[in-house]
């Protein structure tokens, strides 16, 4: 059995979300399959963690990632908001927000934050929504800047969901995409991890056993070798939370990879011309920014 959630019934930290219940539904039903992570519930997880030094360094990394210093004006879709937390830095930064996300629970973070941070403001909406629906990011109109970071390798079709952003972005517009980077046989391994970690509770509990404390352990010795707290040095990359992106990674599914240079190409034959690259060695994602032609 499966309930469909009409209007907004559902309710997180207090604060009622605007859900769909068709993707309610394919939702709870892909994670009672093992089919789907879910990544809601994690980032509910994080926000314990929140402060105000992890909202800057997320406002940094947007201005870094777009080398722009003000959003003041644009129109800024985050696409996938997981959290919530560059949502927050993009309409703190000026901008005008739209999120969206297909886990309920994510949806839920990112209300919490806009609740908390922005009550009643018309100017940041949030929604359940998917990257594979068409019809739904149809209806959103154009943006400035389109930023879906980790979010797109998640959807199980990511080749259909980066060519359904192409029409989100706004002639001379912004695109983010950041993606899991393809390490060929090793990316295959880590997929079978994650079937495991999703089939139950057994499964999830011997993978975190196998991978959490050599993660630790790893980032330890790292730690003692460079002279330097790695934990403290990896909040301030973008105000993330090491062991939160440690369970997202070990959980996350589906998953898919991809190189530099197939979305290079990709978004090339499309109109849009790369602006930014941060690449990554080994597991983790490869971060693009690309521009969209401008009308003539």
């Amino acid at each position: 059995m499966y309930t469909v959630i009409k209007e907004c019934g559902t309710v997180t930290n207090g604060l009622k979300q605007e859900t769909d219940p068709y993707l309610m539904t394919t939702f709870h039903q892909e994670v009672s399959a093992g089919e789907r992570f879910e990544f809601g519930a994690n980032w509910r997880a994080f926000l314990n963690t929140l402060d105000e030094e992890r909202i800057l360094e997320a406002e940094l990394s947007l201005k870094s990632l777009f080398q722009i210093e003000t959003f003041e004006g644009l129109r800024f879709l985050d696409l996938g908001s997981g959290s919530g937390l560059f949502s927050l830095a993009a309409k703190r930064l000026g901008a005008q927000v739209h999120s969206f996300d297909y886990d309920p629970n994510s949806v839920g973070c990112t209300r919490h934050l806009q609740q908390t941070y922005f009550p009643n403001d018309p100017n940041w909406t949030v929604q359940q929504g998917s990257a594979l629906d068409v019809e739904y990011l149809a209806s959103l109109g154009t943006f400035d800047i389109v930023y879906s970071w980790g979010v797109l390798h998640h959807t199980g079709a990511m080749w259909q969901a980066l060519q359904n952003t192409v029409s989100l972005v706004a002639p001379g517009g912004h695109l983010c995409v950041a993606l899991y980077n393809d390490e060929g046989r090793i990316s295959k391994r880590w997929t079978r991890v994650k079937r495991i970690y999703n089939a139950n509770g057994l499964g999830k509990a011997l993978v975190w056993l196998a991978y959490v404390p050599a993660f630790f352990a790893k980032a330890v010795v790292r730690s003692l070798a460079r002279r330097r707290n790695i934990f403290a040095q990896y909040k301030r990359e973008r105000g993330m939370s090491m062991y939160y992106d440690w369970i997202d990674w070990l959980g996350g599914y589906p998953f898919e990879v991809t190189n530099v240079e197939q979305v290079f190409h990709f978004y090339r034959q499309q109109g849009f011309e790369m602006t930014n690259l941060i690449t990554r060695i080994g597991k983790g994602c490869n971060e693009f920014v690309f521009q969209k032609q401008a009308l003539d």
